[in-house]
């Protein structure tokens, strides 16, 4: 790369974005230096409005630019299942299923202590303080809590944590079944998949 300190500082503020390596952060840095028609500053504006017009709800946790997102107020959902995911962008992929019309808790992550990620770092005290409200009365009845973590040892570790949290009180808890996608062929599944979909399997 030239020696320009200020391509080189963009470089490396795009290479900390997820997804994002050295080699792809230079051709993007490139493609904005070559922008025209005032692209860079209607960047710039976008970055400075979501930072400050988008916050997270004060019931869920989902990122928002209002009080509550649209989840928490849409009056057509159920209140009695509660959905809990990693981050807000795994509340579109439950979404785009459409088989899921309860309401969301969003962690802000998972329990991983090698990243120095514990549970007190998380919106754990939150959710058991959702879930505990509805069982006093002071807010809907949460009979059901979904864990739609990913099926890693972080998320294992999370699912298990928040179990044993939830042990006794008059809720169900599941999680995601795991399994064979579909579509896909068993030759080419893993061994722990295909464990987990023979540990899964349906009557027929």
């Amino acid at each position: 790369m030239l020696n320009i300190s200020a391509l080189e500082k963009l470089v490396h503020e795009l290479s900390r974005l997820p997804g994002i390596g050295p080699k792809t952060a230079q051709r993007l840095a490139y493609h904005i230096l070559r922008s025209k028609d005032g692209y860079v500053e209607r960047l710039s504006d976008s970055l400075v409005r979501i930072r400050a017009e988008v916050h997270t709800c004060v019931k869920c946790f989902n990122y928002t630019d209002t009080h509550e997102c649209k989840f928490c107020r849409d009056i057509h959902r159920t209140d009695d299942s509660l959905c809990v995911v990693e981050e807000p962008s795994d509340i579109m992929k439950v979404e785009s299923s459409g088989a899921f019309r309860g309401r969301y808790h969003v962690l802000h992550g998972v329990i991983s202590p090698l990243d120095g990620i514990n549970a007190q770092d998380l919106k754990i005290k939150e959710l058991i303080a959702r879930i505990d409200a509805g069982l006093r009365s002071e807010g809907p009845k949460i009979k059901e809590v979904i864990l739609a973590l990913d099926a890693d040892l972080e998320g294992d570790t999370t699912i298990l944590y928040l179990a044993k949290l939830l042990q006794g009180k008059e809720v169900r808890l599941s999680r995601l079944a795991h399994g064979v996608p579909i579509g896909s062929d068993i030759e080419f599944i893993d061994d722990r998949t295909l464990g987990q979909a023979l540990e899964n399997r349906v009557e027929l």
